[in-house]
């Protein structure tokens, strides 16, 4: 699809939406490699369980702020004081189980990234430091192994749908369509 800037980009990304464009233009399907940013994605994606990639996206700042940042010892800590705030931020999106998650998640992340001497380390892992290209799946035998890995570690929210979309996000797999002007594009280190 031509957008009226005259860039090819794939169709999901609401051309009315200026996070969406930015989003996808600079972020989806580039390669993560920071603790960081490999968390608040995992935290993000899990919220986007049963809604939509944009309506988490327009939440974002709200999450980043309701979350400390994302900083993986503050919510790793997380008391019922704060799950209880946090489930009453009309900012976020309030689903107790999904907020509750978090801290869950946050718990087993530090823990894998202990072993492995980072969560980017473990991730990348399975493709051997690659980038894997493929289009129009939801999931794939390498989601349904790490989902697998991830649920018996205690993660939760994490299905192979959920953890598919996550490794296109942090770009362990890249998926832009083939109109897309970043089709193909190979950005892994």
């Amino acid at each position: 699809m031509v957008w009226s800037d005259g860039i090819n980009r794939c169709v999901w990304a609401n051309p009315k939406n200026e996070l969406y464009i930015k989003y996808h233009d600079d972020e989806w399907g580039v390669p993560v490699f920071d603790d960081h940013k490999l968390f608040e994605m995992l935290i993000l994606e899990s919220f986007q369980a049963g809604l939509s990639w944009e309506c988490v996206l327009n939440k974002r700042e709200a999450f980043r702020r309701a979350f400390d940042d994302f900083d993986i010892n503050k919510v790793l800590n997380y008391d019922e004081e704060k799950l209880t705030q946090l489930s009453a931020d009309k900012g976020i999106i309030r689903n107790r189980r999904k907020i509750e998650s978090s801290v869950i998640n946050a718990r087993v992340f530090r823990d894998i990234a202990k072993e492995w001497g980072s969560f980017s380390e473990y991730l990348w892992h399975w493709t051997s430091g690659r980038v894997v290209h493929e289009y129009h799946l939801t999931t794939s035998p390498l989601s349904d192994a790490i989902s697998a890995d991830l649920k018996k570690r205690g993660m939760k929210f994490t299905g192979s749908i959920m953890v598919y979309s996550y490794l296109q996000a942090v770009g362990v797999i890249e998926s832009h369509q083939e109109e897309c002007y970043l089709h193909g594009a190979e950005n892994c280190r």
